[in-house]
């Protein structure tokens, strides 16, 4: 996997994906940024949070279950310290389907934890992760 990363102006960097994609990262203006584009670390919790959802759909996808809509809800904590590394993320799926059953989706929660979602597996290296999951009947 390749990328670049160009600095812009002060803060302020455009990345560009292996696949093509550009992202703008900037900071605060408290740290030197004009609050043009979402801070690294926060792209860190979102990929983290895209590699997880895309296990989960998958695999209840296969598991042939009628789901509609899914996102996560992400709660985390940093150190206080550089370097400030996640020390807690929580992970609240909400799975919105017709007869979703809570095994499954347990199941493919776990599974994603514990074998695909590289980003999850590897923050799990300095973070406390947890999950859970609600389900919601479709319309």
């Amino acid at each position: 996997m390749k990328a670049r990363l160009k600095w812009v102006e002060g803060v302020c960097f455009m990345g560009e994906t292996g696949s093509g994609h550009a992202v703008v990262m900037d900071g605060a203006p408290e740290g030197g940024g004009r609050n043009l584009g979402p801070r690294p670390m926060e792209l860190v919790l979102l990929g983290t949070a895209g590699c997880t959802s895309y296990d989960v759909i998958t695999i209840l996808k296969k598991a042939r279950q009628d789901v509609r809509d899914c996102w996560v809800e992400l709660d985390s904590e940093r150190a206080s310290e550089d370097p400030k590394v996640f020390t807690k993320i929580h992970f609240h799926f909400i799975v919105v389907g017709h007869g979703v059953k809570p095994e499954l989706v347990e199941r493919a929660i776990k599974l994603s934890a514990e074998k695909y979602c590289s980003a999850s597996i590897m923050l799990a290296k300095t973070a406390e992760i947890t999950h859970d999951f609600e389900i919601r009947e479709a319309d």
